[in-house]
């Protein structure tokens, strides 16, 4: 049987929050991949696909688009590097069906795109 349950504060009998703070402080979208030749997707919700475009350079492929491009991204990842390096996951587009992100390195005297082995996204709306 399909239904609706309404509710305004959700509790376990001790602590309490809205339902407001359960569905917009939920994430909309995650995923943990590894982005070294292909995108090979480890784990992820609501996250279809993830494709390698190039080096260093990923489209996130959502199951259920967003109803905007309003969204935050957090995104973070590294190529299980040596040390003195900085590194980068960046927003390059978003959409309501994807994103895409481009992965740098950094050091003291230069900057490069690279495949990340290990990223995490989330999306938040």
């Amino acid at each position: 049987m399909a239904g609706t349950l309404t509710i305004s504060t959700l509790s376990d009998g001790t602590n309490s929050t809205s339902a407001t703070n359960c569905i917009q402080g939920s994430a909309k979208a995650w995923v943990n991949f590894d982005g070294v030749t292909t995108a090979t997707i480890r784990a992820s919700y609501n996250v279809s696909s993830v494709t390698r475009n190039s080096t260093g350079n990923y489209t996130v492929n959502f199951t259920n688009a967003m109803v905007d491009t309003n969204y935050s991204v957090n995104a973070n990842g590294n190529e299980f590097p040596a040390s003195g390096f900085c590194y980068s996951l960046n927003v390059d587009s978003l959409s309501t069906t994807a994103v895409t992100l481009e992965a740098y390195r950094t050091d003291s005297s230069s900057s490069a795109i690279v495949d990340y082995g290990f990223c995490s996204v989330a999306v938040f709306r």
